[in-house]
């Protein structure tokens, strides 16, 4: 059985891995020689004291310990045959992450957003900071993975009472995402990945079966006898 352990490193010693071996092998009570595997679950800076250091939960696998990584989420992915839909307004977070549950369920997406895909968007955010010409259709509010896209990437949640996020970050880590952003405490994407893993999202709901249509305004909502039944 794996043992768990607490440490403390500086910073320049966070991705030190031998270093990180040898402190978890001796705070485990056994050789270096003997971790057949380390496994990394939080990290967190910790700036208080005027020395900042990094605290590190880990566990440590000794020899003839199995460690089995968990499978790749999109490995239970089917392809949707199309008898059931849901239609999703926005190319936004939700609307991506909605999508991906859909398929995950056997049911066909189908997202419409107003703007552009995550690329195009660049040159109209472009037309924007040099001309300050602005497409009310694709600007920095509208357009493939919503309004932050083109923002840093920081990944955080207001809510600590509605479930585990880890699967909502391997998912990210799956489309391109570094896997860092499993264990930081604060994870942070960037900026310049961010457009990328985007991309990756609509790439595999458009690979399962689903549907991503850009251009697509929604200005009004069908409704007969108390149902909706289209925009």
């Amino acid at each position: 059985m794996p043992q768990l352990v607490e440490l403390v490193l500086l910073p320049s010693e966070r991705h030190n891995e031998e270093l990180l071996r040898q402190k978890a092998a001796r705070q485990a009570g056994i050789r270096p020689d003997q971790v057949s595997h380390l496994e990394v679950l939080k990290s967190s800076l910790d700036a208080r004291a005027r020395q900042p250091v990094f605290r590190v939960r880990a566990e440590v696998y000794a020899q003839g310990e199995v460690f089995s990584p968990a499978p790749a989420l999109l490995d239970g992915f089917r392809e949707v045959d199309g008898r059931r839909k849901v239609l999703i307004v926005g190319a936004g977070p939700a609307g991506y992450f909605a999508a991906l549950e859909l398929l995950e369920r056997g049911i066909k997406p189908v997202v419409i957003d107003r703007g552009k895909d995550v690329r195009t968007r660049r040159r109209d955010l472009r037309a924007i900071q040099q001309y300050g010409a602005v497409n009310p259709h694709s600007n920095y509010c509208f357009g493939e993975g919503g309004a932050g896209t083109y923002s840093d990437g920081k990944l955080y949640t207001r809510s600590v009472k509605r479930g585990d996020v880890y699967k909502t970050l391997k998912l990210l880590v799956e489309h391109g995402s570094k896997a860092d952003i499993l264990t930081e405490a604060h994870p942070h994407i960037g900026s310049n990945k961010l457009p990328g893993v985007v991309q990756n999202i609509r790439e595999t709901i458009l690979h399962y079966g689903g549907e991503v249509h850009f251009g697509h305004c929604v200005t009004d909502l069908i409704i007969h006898k108390g149902k909706l039944i289209g925009l």
